[in-house]
């Protein structure tokens, strides 16, 4: 095996990367500035060194405290909860929510050995118990997983009459077209509907 194949195989092992891509990608390192890949390896090999969870909602950061819990321009009443710390970003950059996140670290899936005591809702519990939440978002994906994660969370709120509960809207996105909806995203579309 040489080094352009080593480096795909690698390069393989990435999200979304599949044989012909990691290959490409190889050869495109290999025509690239070596002063790109220097730092490319460099901050590759210092990630897990400089980025950790916040302490206080399980986001990614360089500091003590993430930007989101740091701020005092958030408001402090709402509150989204999400799976994975690059939900947190999506939200964020959408402009359109400016609360407090909380990162549960993935969804409930049994069949993948991941229950409730796997992610973070001994954390999430304390700190709506010590808030003062007015509105808690589920912001779960729209699978079996983030579904049977959202009634989990419903469940451990259930005796919480003060904290208006809510969850993402979920169907059709802006610019789609009928005819090439799945069924599953047409149906919560019909469940999810609105009045005009």
């Amino acid at each position: 095996m040489n080094a352009i194949e080593d480096l795909a195989k690698l390069l393989k092992r990435l999200p979304g990367m599949g044989e012909k891509s990691a290959t490409r990608l190889a050869y495109h390192l290999i025509r690239t500035d070596s002063s790109f890949n220097k730092a490319l390896g460099e901050s590759i090999a210092t990630i897990k060194d400089r980025i950790h969870p916040c302490p206080i909602c399980g986001c990614y950061t360089e500091d003590d405290i993430c930007a989101y819990c740091s701020s005092s321009d958030r408001d402090r009443t709402e509150l989204c909860i999400v799976e994975e710390p690059q939900d947190v970003l999506s939200i964020a950059s959408s402009g359109a929510y400016n609360g407090l996140f909380h990162v549960l670290g993935g969804a409930i899936n049994p069949l993948d050995g991941v229950g409730p005591e796997s992610l973070s809702f001994p954390a999430l519990m304390k700190r709506i118990s010590e808030g003062c939440f007015k509105e808690i978002i589920i912001a779960t994906n729209p699978t079996e997983e983030g579904d049977t994660t959202a009634l989990y969370i419903r469940h451990l709120l259930k005796d919480r009459d003060d904290i208006v509960l809510t969850r993402l809207a979920s169907g059709l996105p802006i610019g789609g077209d009928l005819g090439y909806a799945d069924k599953l995203t047409l149906a919560r579309s019909m469940r999810g509907r609105v009045k005009l």
